[in-house]
């Protein structure tokens, strides 16, 4: 009795929102039929990962199995690295500080929203009886306004004569 060898490939998970479900890229390098060159391609396997072990970014060992589904026919074996999980503060991004964060199933202390609100509704009502002053430039009279622009329009060349009805127009050379 002879045995079909199983395939194992290690590839990097890229989603892992379903349940006991893992999508995991593997890449691989083929040489090019015509110029030999090698060439990379990448494949997407549904991974069967039934104690959701695996996260966004772990090199995982996946070997192939029978049908689990339509598309799931690959089972996770390990977890051989962890990926690496940048923080990110909300001030470095700019977001809100009432935004909650969690990452990797830890969840920071959430602000509470209504409070925030009133603080902040506080501070503009201060803001509001308080009032700023604000320098402005004076407003220039209309007659300069209207002056410098018949400045400006006289500055511009004169046009060329306009000749009478019954001649014929005859432009001057230039």
């Amino acid at each position: 009795m002879s045995f079909r060898r199983r395939k194992v490939r290690t590839g990097k998970v890229v989603r892992d929102k379903m349940d006991k479900t893992v999508v995991v890229l593997i890449e691989w390098r083929r040489p090019h039929r015509l110029y030999k060159k090698p060439v990379r391609r990448s494949s997407r396997f549904m991974v069967h990962d039934p104690q959701n072990q695996a996260l966004i970014g772990d090199l995982v060992k996946v070997i192939e199995s029978r049908p689990m589904s339509k598309t799931k026919r690959w089972r996770l074996v390990e977890v051989l690295e962890r990926g690496e999980i940048v923080e990110i503060q909300p001030e470095d991004i700019g977001v809100d500080q009432s935004v909650a964060v969690a990452t990797r199933g830890v969840e920071e202390e959430r602000v509470d929203v209504a409070t925030d609100t009133e603080e902040t509704a506080a501070a503009l009502a201060e803001e509001a009886e308080e009032p700023e002053a604000a320098e402005e430039e004076p407003e220039a009279p209309v007659a300069e306004v209207e002056e410098e622009a018949e400045e400006s329009a006289a500055e511009e060349e004169p046009e060329a004569p306009v000749a009478e009805v019954g001649e014929e127009a005859v432009k001057p050379a230039e």
